[in-house]
């Protein structure tokens, strides 16, 4: 069993996260359950409560979940500038500064110690059980599902709250990657339901929220049954990292500025 959880990064009662998930089953049946908004206690009795029939399970969480630094930004984080930047995107620096959300009182750290699951990136990738949790960046993750996204300055504008750069046509794409990137990896109730998000035709930031949910499964998946070299751990547990999908237009760039700043990369 696969979950995406687009936390928010804040517990804002106004502003909840997504969490869905992908299952597949002994009998060979894949699901998949849409997102649904959950505060951070609610998305871990969710999890929690959907995984207690498999075997395996993988958490994917779009908010950094090591973040040792009082100040400033992680390397992993300055890393995944390096591509995220080129295409005109930008990447939220994490530090322990950030009251609400990474200070000692946030809520992420609530939901880490409430699941209790390990953050062994290359262990969940080849385990057969046990219970796994992974940081993802979809924004990140999005230039390497869809290759129209990786040249300079084509981030796709999909956020509804942002009007002035909202495209519609760009929301358009987002959710046809992930129901084309669905189709390929046989999860055919995702791919439907990105089909449809795909048609809405004024979408609101809670489905964004919803987009993001899923495409963090999305990324889980393919970390851990994705065919060699399609994803990687950038950076390690110790200092901050992120598992991302990889493709020819995204591999070298992010290699390379991991080579220049000494982030693992595997």
């Amino acid at each position: 069993m696969f979950f995406g959880f687009d936390s928010a990064w804040t517990d804002a009662p106004r502003n909840p996260g997504a969490i869905c998930a992908i299952s597949f089953s002994p009998q060979g049946v894949v699901r998949f359950d849409e997102p649904r908004f959950v505060s951070f206690d609610q998305a871990a009795a969710y999890v929690e409560a959907a995984s207690g029939g498999f075997a395996y399970s993988l958490v994917a969480v779009d908010q950094p979940t090591v973040v040792p630094n009082q100040t400033g930004s992680r390397p992993v984080d300055k890393v995944a500038g390096s591509l995220v930047s080129f295409i005109g995107g930008g990447v939220q620096p994490a530090n322990r500064g950030k009251r609400g959300m990474f200070c000692d009182a946030s809520p992420i750290w609530r939901f880490l110690a409430a699941l209790d699951y390990p953050q062994r990136p290359l262990e969940a990738r080849a385990a057969t059980a046990g219970r796994h949790l992974i940081e993802v960046f979809p924004a990140l993750a999005l230039p390497a599902l869809n290759a129209s996204f990786a040249r300079r300055l084509a981030a796709p504008k999909y956020n509804p709250q942002n009007r002035k750069k909202f495209r519609r046509d760009h929301w358009s794409s987002v959710a046809t990657t992930i129901a084309l990137n669905a189709d390929a990896l046989a999860v055919d109730d995702l791919r439907d339901w990105a089909t449809d998000m795909a048609l809405i035709t004024a979408p609101r930031k809670a489905d964004q929220d919803r987009l993001d949910a899923a495409l963090c499964a999305l990324i889980g998946l393919i970390w851990r049954a994705g065919p060699p070299n399609a994803a990687a751990c950038i950076g390690d547990v110790g200092s901050g990292y992120m598992v991302t999908v990889l493709s020819d237009a995204t591999r070298d760039r992010l290699r390379g500025a991991a080579l220049k700043r000494g982030v693992p990369f595997s």
